[in-house]
């Protein structure tokens, strides 16, 4: 009998404990408590936040940058270099070893990267995203924009181009993100933004690249040549250079900007160099009002067009026949196309950014008067590699 009542009310407890347990409100309770922990710290602190994490619990701003890496990241090569350094006597040889890095570009094998990371090199390997390790020959270089393209040969399947972008599309303050090999560390991702545009660069000699992007994202002893992608996954740059006294990344990175690269790379793939326009003026001064031509190329665009430079004069002082150079005779340029120019940089910069055979208009004073001289531009000698 006091079986019988054990059972009886074993039974009656364990369907009210069942229907409590089954129960909306418990049912509610114990979601609630899963799902509690389940959030993290943040969103047990401010539960609002949780609506900005997508499914892989991250933020917009995250999802992009590891979107960014997924699609980029095997567009990313590292480059090793070796050079040959002899000394003046010719005594000794020594080998120099340098590292950077660079971007596929395309489906046959071909590299962007910078000149300073394979110019001069005797041997050039490239190593990809899957460890992979090949030589590469030097396809073409422009020291003046300090831009280089090399090439591989592997499979097609080894090869992920990465697809270029707009510089009319950048603005200061957009994200981006700098790809590289600093320090020999592979596929490295940094994160900035656009601090600002149409800065100047010098790289070679007096030469100076304009249009040159100012980043914060941190780039390194081994990130040049590497791609700064915006938040497409595009290509927008390529980083080159930073501003330091340590050598390490201080927060002012530059990066030479997509449209500079479009118009060099096709050049260096055709003839292994840039064909730049010629103006046939090799030598100015720099005054107050413009620009005096020191110097003009014999037979050249310039003295074809009828431009002046200084006139050689000679006279004869007894028996002696004494020559002097008349600056005063030479044109004073003070114009291109309607724009003022007031130093030799802009004078370069402009005719560098037109193509052989364009007609630019030239305003200069002569003999006191302002007149316009339409010179047609030649194309510099594709065998000439003196730059």
């Amino acid at each position: 009998m006091r079986l019988l009542f054990g059972c009886f009310c074993s039974a009656i407890l364990g369907s009210v404990l069942t229907i409590w347990l089954t129960s909306p409100d418990r049912h509610s309770e114990l979601v609630a408590q899963e799902r509690h922990h389940a959030l993290s710290p943040v969103e047990r602190v401010r539960p609002n936040v949780a609506r900005a994490f997508n499914i892989d619990g991250h933020t917009p701003e995250e999802a992009v940058t590891v979107a960014v890496y997924e699609a980029v990241n095997r567009s990313v090569v590292n480059i090793t270099s070796t050079a040959v350094k002899t000394d003046r006597l010719q005594l000794t040889r020594q080998s120099l070893e340098g590292s950077g890095s660079g971007a596929i570009i395309d489906t046959d094998g071909h590299i962007i990267t910078n000149y300073h990371v394979v110019g001069g090199a005797k041997e050039i390997a490239v190593t990809l995203y899957n460890g992979k390790t090949v030589d590469a020959v030097q396809v073409g270089a422009d020291p003046l924009n300090d831009l280089a393209v090399i090439r591989i040969d592997v499979p097609e399947e080894d090869l992920n181009p990465v697809e270029l972008g707009d510089s009319k599309s950048l603005s200061v303050g957009m994200n981006v993100f700098a790809l590289g090999n600093p320090f020999g560390l592979e596929r490295t991702l940094t994160t900035g933004i656009i601090s600002s545009l149409n800065r100047s660069l010098q790289i070679h000699g007096n030469w100076k690249i304009k249009s040159i992007i100012q980043i914060d994202a941190a780039i390194n002893p081994g990130s040049s040549g590497g791609p700064l992608l915006d938040s497409h996954g595009r290509l927008i740059g390529i980083n080159t250079a930073i501003a330091t006294t340590s050598g390490q990344s201080s927060g002012v990175g530059f990066a030479i900007p997509v449209s500079l690269i479009m118009r060099v790379i096709p050049q260096l793939m055709k003839h292994g160099r840039v064909i730049r326009p010629e103006s046939g003026i090799d030598r100015v001064y720099q005054t107050e009002k413009g620009l005096l031509i020191a110097e003009l190329r014999p037979n050249g665009p310039a003295e074809t067009a009828g431009l002046r430079g200084p006139k050689l004069i000679r006279e004869r002082r007894g028996i002696f026949t004494i020559a002097r150079v008349d600056r005063t005779a030479a044109d004073l340029i003070v114009g291109l196309d309607d724009q003022k120019i007031a130093n030799a940089e802009d004078f370069l910069s402009y005719i560098e950014g037109k193509s052989p055979g364009d007609e630019v208009h030239l305003t200069v004073v002569r003999d006191g008067r302002k007149i316009q001289v339409a010179l047609k531009l030649a194309a510099t000698d594709p065998n000439d590699r003196t730059e």
